[in-house]
């Protein structure tokens, strides 16, 4: 699965998952194709990235000889270089890319971003007001791995992105989802995934709605908390130590871990209606060049018929 993000990927992983025909490795997004994009940011306690082949290839250890194997990365669609990469060590791989209408993808992905520190600015349209700013260095945020990871035009290049599979993949190895199909009858795309990696389409998988988007509650205290978290000064040290020590022994992690959610995030607001106007003004094209790739009529189905 090469992507994207906030397009049911993780829960079509978790699904998929569940085959017993099918081996997926516990951690999502190796990003090990991703040469270009593949940055981990700073989190504690996260498990690392296969930097080796030997190491990728350790993910898949414990599959039987009669399962496939696979995994879901959701830089590969965005990469340049992922293609290329995993056409040259698996050519018969299968390809399940999802894409979604930019206007409620960027929304959702400008919230992800939010709240994993990669972006700073509440306002999506000045980010994208920001891109060649930022292209050249300037405005990105502390924990930004690298300015392109907040281009956000680049994200739904849709075609361009889809063309650098067909490049190095036949046809019926690629299989091209849209979002809206997934999140309106779960069931069928995941059959229809299935019927794609010829395995048993006739078994009951749970549905599920997994990395649902939240809302930042303060951009200010949600970065304070942030880099409390992540400073390795002995002075914050000390101050992550006091407060351990101040901690009840029955309060466990995971409680404090779902106090804090509580605290700085909420369910997100509704998108503002012209700001998504804007947004689908400014895509339109990208819109129309795939619906005729794909010979889809994504126009009428997303609504952009309906633009002024």
């Amino acid at each position: 699965m090469v992507g994207h993000s906030k397009c049911g990927t993780s829960a079509l992983y978790e699904m998929l998952r569940s085959h017993p025909q099918i081996f997926i490795p516990d951690l999502k997004e190796p990003a090990f194709f991703a040469t270009d994009v593949a940055t981990r940011l700073p989190q504690r306690g996260a498990k690392p990235l296969p930097r080796t082949l030997e190491e990728y290839l350790a993910l898949f250890a414990d599959a039987t000889p009669e399962q496939l194997v696979g995994e879901a990365t959701s830089l590969y669609l965005w990469s340049h270089e992922a293609a290329a990469h995993i056409a040259r060590l698996a050519p018969a791989a299968r390809i399940i890319a999802v894409v979604r209408e930019p206007a409620s993808f960027l929304h959702s992905l400008h919230m992800q971003l939010l709240q994993n520190h990669v972006e700073t600015e509440t306002d999506l349209w000045k980010t994208i007001e920001m891109e060649q700013e930022r292209l050249a260095g300037r405005s990105v945020p502390r924990y930004s791995p690298r300015p392109q990871a907040l281009i956000y035009s680049e994200r739904v290049k849709y075609v361009e992105q889809l063309r650098r599979y067909h490049e190095v993949f036949a046809p019926e190895q690629i299989l091209t989802l849209i979002y809206d199909e997934f999140r309106d009858d779960n069931e069928a795309t995941v059959r229809k995934v299935l019927r794609f990696l010829a395995v048993d389409d006739t078994l009951d998988l749970p549905t599920l709605e997994v990395n649902r988007s939240v809302r930042v509650r303060s951009q200010r205290l949600h970065q304070l908390v942030h880099t409390f978290a992540m400073t390795q000064s002995p002075l914050v040290r000390a101050g992550r130590g006091a407060l351990k020590a101040m901690t009840p022994r029955q309060v466990n992690g995971d409680a404090v871990r779902a106090l804090r959610r509580r605290a700085m995030y909420s369910g997100p607001r509704p998108p503002d209606e012209q700001l998504m106007a804007k947004l689908r003004s400014r895509y339109r094209p990208e819109v129309q060049a795939l619906s005729e790739y794909l010979d889809r009529d994504l126009i009428a189905l997303w609504g952009y018929d309906e633009l002024d």
